[in-house]
């Protein structure tokens, strides 16, 4: 088997390839022809890592697939990348910044030692969070009308929603300060009517998280949310008692009427996607305490650790990596299902949604170049077992191969132990079946067995294969515990860098997100007879157009 012996630049500008791995071959056997020829491949294909387990051998590759791919990784220069990452180069060279959100989760000598002077300030910052939580559970911090305060509500977008959302559903066996926190991100008025309908604004606490202090839907949502809360306390101080804003724009948060005392710093060297390891993650704090976040904020290090120091052949994120890029540019998968079987984990798919397609949904480099290859694969999931009722029917029996991530605690965290068993055991199956499936000849034996009539058997054999040779990993944990969570957001974080590094993407801008952002602006700005209408057509569609006359006609004032 020939060794990549080129480099990517150098085979981008051969004829029209579609795929990085066009000089590999394809794999001799599937996943279910070696675990039935190679009895000791599940041990071969699994690897343990801060306290997490993952089994790949029912992915399609073999042994010398993977020594090939992590020798190509070499020749690309990863282990390089990788320092330069945690060192605090500006990696995201299309806005010159660093991309630090691992110092933040890092032991204090390593912060001081890649942050230099602004290590005070995170700790100064970690140290505020802290008396934040401390102060609302004794009751030190009232509103203002001096009442403890009973709920807590976030409001963001994007990085600045999702990794809250997914932090309060995952960890909420140990939420334990007795506050309810609700986060909202959603424009529509409808769900920011539905949040307040169940809040009262007298102990209602609100965090407002955006770095600029400009972004449209977090700020529409929280003029919303202020007007509220005055009207519903008649007290101008209610916001400077009661609000506080996580972004780098102090002016603008206390010309929004906070005390500059409740607003804490963002840093242009985290991420909004990467972000809940900061002070973005005051709400989830607030709900599970600072000893449990601080767990959160150790069990990711902890991986961040094996993922510096560990061979690629034993390293978790990198293996994730390197089997993802075969899949999807060796294999030419275009998906990937994320399948937590477990209710607490129910917003993951939906976070790695936007970590993962966010982050390398590109098609030009990072020094500009179009790209020959496909990057991010379209990320979609649901919990188990609903999704095996939904979509899953697709996945076993249509022409299209979906690689599968199944996530599952071996403990639950719920009284209702025979739950849990028979969860875990629709886990391990569904990855089976996808794999094992079941041929014409199979299901003919069985309906025969069944006692129908060849007749019978001709006519419904065929509507019960199923296709198999579905590539999947599990990745296990004891327990999804503080710990164990904060671990494995990391190992997706970690598993995504690699993946843009090897497709040359810089995983840490979205200016794709901004094109529309932009468009709104325009369209709001008509609506609203702020524009002549002529510079509009010239570059907005009839399409388009013609919507908003018909939201202008339907809302026209009598």
């Amino acid at each position: 088997m020939e060794l990549f012996n080129k480099t990517i630049q150098q085979k981008a500008k051969l004829a029209k390839e579609r795929s990085i791995f066009s000089l590999f071959d394809l794999p001799a056997e599937s996943a279910i022809d070696s675990l039935r020829s190679m009895p000791n491949r599940a041990d071969d294909f699994s690897v343990s890592a801060a306290e997490l387990y993952l089994d790949y051998s029912k992915q399609n590759i073999t042994k010398a697939e993977i020594a090939q791919l992590i020798s190509w990784a070499n020749t690309q220069g990863l282990a390089q990348k990788m320092q330069s990452m945690f060192r605090g180069d500006k990696i995201n060279n299309t806005e010159q910044r660093a991309v630090l959100h691992t110092a933040l989760r890092a032991p204090e000598q390593v912060k001081k030692r890649v942050l230099g002077n602004e290590a005070k300030q995170v700790e100064a910052t970690e140290q505020r969070m802290a008396d934040i939580v401390d102060d609302i559970q004794k009751g030190k911090l009232l509103s203002a009308t001096g009442e403890k305060f009973t709920d807590v509500l976030a409001i963001g977008i994007g990085g600045s929603y999702y990794g809250i959302k997914v932090g309060l559903s995952a960890l909420q066996p140990y939420h334990c300060t007795g506050l309810k926190v609700h986060v909202i991100a959603n424009v529509d008025g409808g769900a920011v009517t539905e949040k307040l309908n169940t809040l009262n604004a007298a102990t209602t606490l609100v965090v407002i998280i955006s770095k600029t202090f400009t972004t449209q839907e977090t700020l529409l949502n929280a003029k919303a949310i202020k007007t509220w809360m005055l009207t519903q306390l008649a007290d101008d101080n209610a916001i400077a008692k009661q609000w506080f804003a996580i972004s780098s724009n102090v002016d603008k948060a206390q010309a929004f009427g906070l005390e500059p005392s409740h607003v804490l710093p963002m840093w242009d060297w985290v991420g909004g996607r990467f972000s809940v390891w900061s002070a973005v993650g005051l709400p989830l704090a607030l709900a599970i305490g600072t000893e449990h976040f601080n767990a959160f904020k150790a069990g990711a290090y902890q991986m961040d650790k094996h993922f510096q120091e560990s061979d690629f052949s034993e390293n978790m994120p990198v293996l994730m990596a390197l089997i993802g890029l075969w899949n999807r540019n060796g294999l030419d998968y275009a998906s990937l299902a994320v399948l937590p079987y477990d209710h607490a984990l129910r917003a993951l798919p939906g976070y790695l949604q936007q970590t993962d397609m966010e982050s390398n949904g590109k098609s030009v480099s990072s020094e500009g170049e179009k790209l020959s290859w496909k990057t991010a694969p379209i990320v979609f999931g649901q919990e188990g077992t609903n999704g095996q009722h939904a979509f899953m029917q697709l996945m076993h029996q249509s022409d299209e191969i979906i690689p599968t991530d199944f996530i599952v605690a071996l403990q639950g965290t719920s009284l209702l132990e025979e739950h849990h068993k028979v969860l875990v055991a629709n886990c391990f199956a569904q990855s089976e079946a996808l794999m094992q499936g079941k041929n014409i000849e199979q299901v003919k034996a069985e309906l025969l067995n069944n006692g129908l009539t060849e007749t019978e058997i001709t006519a419904l054999a065929p509507h019960k294969t199923m296709k198999g040779n579905t590539p999947s990993s599990t990745l296990l944990m004891q327990s999804l515990t503080p710990k164990c969570f904060g671990a494995m957001l990391a190992l997706y974080e970690h598993k995504i860098f690699v993946q843009g590094m090897l497709w040359q993407v810089n995983s840490y801008d979205q200016w794709g997100v901004e094109l529309g952002k932009q468009l709104s602006e325009q369209v709001l700005t008509y609506m609203e007879g702020e524009a002549y209408a002529d510079n509009i057509d010239k570059s907005m569609s009839s399409s388009s157009l013609k919507l908003i006359t018909l939201f202008l006609d339907q809302n026209k004032k009598t």
